[in-house]
């Protein structure tokens, strides 16, 4: 128990720190690597809460494909983040304003949260008694039978997204010669070949 009380502070504070960083940091690709280092820290809390798939998830989708994607993002196009702040100062009595009414609502929301004694009851799908059933297989075991029909509307939804993202974003260049398979396989030997006949001496 002070084994695990140990790490529980320690992986706290690295990322408390570490997420200070991300929003302190001037450099943008630093801010990414100190958020990454957040996202591992915060893997290791749920793997000591004992939720695995969680902290798999964590570090699989966020660390090995945001996070990494927006730090290939960010030093690919060199974004000039000086000419971003000149006008930052103009912004800044919004920005507070939103800052202190989002400040607010946490403290309503915090200061009214009750952990219902019910709230375990309440589960929809019950915790397995089996221990040997892990908490991924559990998850497995529900997601697959009795919400498969929501998981599969995800898949589908996220696809048409993706495909309508793809789309919008897709422009053709003008005087860019492309290939078109149709017309390559109608081909006929008269499209192909012009046969002239030249007289003697004259050429084409």
């Amino acid at each position: 128990m002070i084994v695990a009380t140990v790490f529980f502070y320690l992986f706290s504070a690295v990322m408390i720190a570490s997420a200070v960083m991300v929003i302190a940091s001037r450099n943008p690709v630093h801010s990414v690597l100190f958020l990454i280092l957040a996202f591992f820290n915060a893997a290791g809390l749920f793997i000591l809460m004992g939720a695995e798939f969680l902290a798999l998830i964590l570090v699989v989708v966020y660390v090995g494909a945001v996070a990494v994607l927006f730090l290939f993002v960010v030093m690919m196009l060199d974004v000039d983040f000086v000419q971003l702040r000149e006008g930052f100062l103009n912004y800044l009595p919004v920005g507070a304003l939103i800052g202190f009414i989002l400040v607010v609502e946490l403290l309503l929301v915090l200061g009214g949260w009750v952990i219902s004694p019910d709230a375990v009851a309440n589960i929809a799908v019950p915790i397995p008694a089996d221990p040997s059933v892990s908490n991924i297989q559990a998850i497995g075991e529900v997601l697959y039978t009795r919400y498969v029909f929501f998981f599969q509307m995800a898949g589908l939804i996220l696809l048409v997204a993706m495909i309508g993202a793809i789309v919008l974003t897709l422009r053709h260049k003008p005087n860019v010669k492309r290939q078109s398979i149709v017309d390559q396989v109608g081909r006929t030997p008269e499209m192909s070949v012009e046969v002239r006949k030249v007289e003697s001496g004259k050429g084409i």
